[in-house]
């Protein structure tokens, strides 16, 4: 069996925090220069990817974000109605990813996804 998921979601991106009741939250840091409250969560294998596309369906679209958990073997990377759900090796895949976010306008030094 897979290990958990581990990733970031960023409450100020959520139109509907619903989601946030589908994961455990690990810790909660506020980032001062942004004024967003990032949640670090943890996501069961058999969760994860009703968890991706839900959380594609409720980021808000009045701005271009993303979140993204991870486990040894997959990353889900999730926009607005898109989700990448890649192999950790696969730097193809997140070439993929990475040139998608820069196209929703999001700088690139937030997207610089690389396999391992």
């Amino acid at each position: 069996m897979s290990s958990n998921f581990i990733g970031v979601i960023i409450k100020e991106s959520l139109a509907n925090q619903d989601v946030l009741e589908k994961v455990k939250i690990l810790e909660t840091k506020v980032d001062k220069a942004n004024k967003w409250t990032l949640y670090t969560v943890e996501i069961s294998p058999e969760r994860a990817a009703k968890v991706a596309s839900e959380l594609s369906q409720c980021l808000e679209s009045a701005h271009s974000w993303y979140a993204d958990f991870k486990n040894d073997d997959l990353h889900f990377i999730i926009f607005r109605n898109k989700i990448f759900r890649i192999g950790r090796k696969s730097q193809k895949e997140y070439t993929e990813a990475k040139n998608y976010g820069l196209a929703q306008g999001i700088p690139a030094h937030q997207v610089n996804f690389k396999a391992k």
